[in-house]
């Protein structure tokens, strides 16, 4: 077998693709340019290290679940409340994340929480490479029943603490009985202290109980939610109403 064949089974083994499709080309710029070795070689590890870095937020991209369209491109920070606007900055550099505290976002219906979480989520993949997952909280629960159903509730909770924050949407759909109340509890006592949730709710922490019924459960719940938390209040008028004028004004 000639060298060429060689370094390319060699590179197939190693799993330097960027390299293997490259190196040919970068060779001949290489002699072109007369550059030394150190050059060349630098080239080709930067190509590679580049384009596994993309790979990688592609694939954290594709297993977070993340809305479509919700970014922080799209997000309208002139319809949050100035408070929250200011706090943006900081959160999208995940030193929340590193701490394994918590963002909890409060708000109406169309005041913009899940978008707003999304596009920290997204940032989160995209600038610190986290791994994310956003979900319904009803369907994380649904999941969560189905694990126990099957005694895998354990290897469920392991999975889960793959992912360095977990996006929890509507937390206050739940349908609340018993069982679910102990699963949804559960899983956030499992990530307490070690890592990041991310939180969205319609009702305050006053009206907790009628996620969790129980007062004790209740208590835990928040306490355990809050004692690392930034929390967002979402006071600002009606997101959804104000996108639905705009869209009515242009049609005009």
């Amino acid at each position: 077998m000639n060298s060429h064949g060689s370094l390319d089974i060699m590179l197939r083994s190693l799993r330097l693709p960027s390299v293997l499709r490259e190196h040919e080309t970068m060779t001949r710029s290489a002699e072109d340019g007369e550059w030394s070795y150190e050059q060349y070689l630098q080239t080709l590890v930067e190509l590679e290290v580049n384009e596994r870095h993309e790979r990688r937020i592609a694939r954290l991209l594709k297993r977070s679940h993340l809305p479509d369209g919700k970014n922080l491109h799209t997000l309208d920070q002139k319809q949050l409340p100035v408070k929250v606007r200011r706090q943006i900055p900081t959160l999208i550099e995940g030193g929340f994340v590193e701490r394994a505290d918590n963002i909890l976002a409060f708000g109406l219906p169309g005041r913009g929480k899940t978008h707003l979480l999304s596009a920290i989520g997204h940032e989160l993949i995209i600038n610190c490479g986290y791994a994310v997952l956003f979900t319904s909280t009803c369907r994380l629960v649904e999941r969560l029943l189905v694990a126990k159903r099957d005694l895998l509730l354990e290897d469920m909770l392991k999975k889960l603490d793959r992912f360095d924050v977990v996006l929890l949407d509507d937390i206050g759909y739940v349908q609340q009985n018993r069982e679910e109340m102990e699963v949804l509890f559960t899983f956030l006592s499992e990530r307490y202290e070690r890592r990041s949730l991310m939180i969205t709710s319609n009702l305050v922490f006053s009206e907790w109980d009628r996620i969790f019924k129980d007062p004790l459960t209740t208590a835990g719940a928040i306490d355990r939610l809050v004692h690392h938390s930034i929390i967002l209040e979402l006071n600002n008028q009606s997101y959804r109403a104000e996108q639905a004028r705009k869209r009515q004004e242009q049609s005009h």
